[in-house]
């Protein structure tokens, strides 16, 4: 839900600052050009803002793509990962992401030092986990 808004409103933005931007060009060429003794033919005016409306929506295409994309950095991207206990976990201790070490809370339980875990939500600095074995099986890790 929140993506597809995150697109409405790019889409949006989009198409207004492409028709501001085609206004733009098309009132320097029409009024400030003359002014100065420049005459561009309406031909050429005609290609210029069609070349302009073709990068502009090749633009959005590519920022679309951006926004639709995973985010790859940050806390979001860590949860479905796995990491180890490295305390035991009754419920809080410590897991090793990687290599950092991060204050946990275990929403299965309490479990031993070793156990692998699986990353399923994050407050602040603290990340939620579940064994990997509950996930396994077929629970969800949400």
């Amino acid at each position: 839900m929140r993506t597809d808004k995150k697109r409405r409103g790019y889409t949006l933005y989009s198409l207004v600052t492409t028709l501001i931007e085609e206004a733009a060009l098309a009132a320097v060429v029409l009024w400030v050009l003359p002014h100065f003794g420049i005459k561009i033919p309406l031909w050429l005016l005609i290609v210029l803002v069609m070349a302009w409306g073709i990068y502009s929506y090749l633009s959005f295409r590519l920022g679309k793509k951006a926004l639709s994309k995973a985010p790859a950095v940050g806390t979001e991207a860590m949860i479905g990962l796995r990491c180890k206990a490295t305390t035991p976990l009754s419920p809080s201790g410590y897991v090793l992401v990687g290599s950092e070490l991060w204050a946990a809370h275990s929403v299965a339980g309490n479990v031993s030092p070793g156990t692998e875990m699986v990353i399923t939500e994050i407050k602040g600095l603290t990340v939620f986990v579940r064994p990997l074995s509950s996930v396994d099986s077929g629970e969800s890790p949400l």
